[in-house]
This record gives structure tokens, sequence and C-alpha cells, in this order.
């Protein structure tokens, strides 16, 4: 079975995460071909898709949204997962609870995709040159702290529910 693992990211995160999807699915035995969605012509030849773009103003990345909408048949005739990079593990109280209210907003701005399976939000990589001047200094305001939030055993774990899914079929 043949699976793209999308992407689209910013500062590489994102692909790190896409990177490490497709790996943990080829070892279930499926073929996990991980490109950058503004590379992919025509997703026609996949049997199923795991899409993901770094947010930023709580939204996908343009490549990642023109991606949707151009092939948002193909994508609805087929398997598809979700995910979103942000930086939900960097928020600090109060914030942190705001974190759990963008998924729905991210995957609402995704016009032309009638269904897909389960979204994740994932958290990412923050650091101090990703934001301007401005950006820093509220950044730090609110609490929040930058490092590398990635949960490279949740996303070993979705991954094994999205292969166990697939091969299932």
């Amino acid at each position: 079975m043949d699976i793209l693992v999308g992407y689209a990211t910013a500062h590489g995160s994102t692909r790190e995460i896409a990177e490490r999807l497709g790996a943990r699915l080829t070892e279930h035995g499926l073929k996990a071909d991980v490109r950058a969605m503004s590379r992919i012509e025509v997703p026609d030849r996949y049997d199923a898709f795991v899409l993901g773009s770094a947010v930023h103003g709580q939204a996908w990345l343009p490549p990642a949204k023109d991606f949707v909408h151009r092939y948002g048949d193909a994508l609805g005739s087929r398997p598809l997962w979700l995910f979103s990079v942000g930086m939900p593990g960097a928020l600090r109280r109060p914030w942190k609870r705001l974190a759990a209210k963008e998924g729905p907003l991210i995957v609402n701005g995704l016009q032309g995709l009638a269904s897909y399976r389960d979204h994740r939000l994932l958290s990412g990589v923050v650091a101090r040159d990703q934001f301007p001047l401005s950006g820093r200094i509220m950044f730090r305001l609110m609490g929040c702290r930058y490092g590398d939030y990635r949960d490279w055993e949740a996303i070993e774990e979705w991954a094994d529910g999205i292969a166990r899914a697939l091969i299932s079929r």
C-alpha cells in the first residue's frame, strides 16, 4: 500500500515529524513516500494520505492549503489523516488551555477537504529566531519558553495506529 506523507514546513520541524511518521509506517510494511506538498503534482498513485503543515496564525501554510484545495476530490476518496505543527507545548497557563481550541480552527480553514480520519495538533520546535522582535517580546511576556517540544513517542504511537487502520482494511 502506497502512502503519501505530505508536509509543508517553515523551519524544518514539520518535515522531521513527517519523516518520522513515514519511517514508522515503513516499519509496519507500508510504502511511505515523504514529500513536500509543494513538490507533488498528481497524488493519484497513493492509496492513503497523511498530510501535515506548520501552523502560522491558526492556519496551515499556503502550499499545504493549496494542495488540499487542488486535490480535495482525490483526498476525499481515500483514507486521510492530518497533523498540524504549532507551539502548544511552549505555551504556559492560561494560554495552554487555548491550544485545545486551535485544532478545530485549523481544520475548518482547510476548504475543499471533505473528510479525514483524525487530526493531531502537535508541538514542534520553537526557536527565538523564528520571531521578529515584537513577537519575541510578546512570547516572553506570555511566559512561553523556547525549545523542542516534539513528543516522539506520541508521534510514533499515532503512526502505529494509522498503520493498524490501513493494514486491517
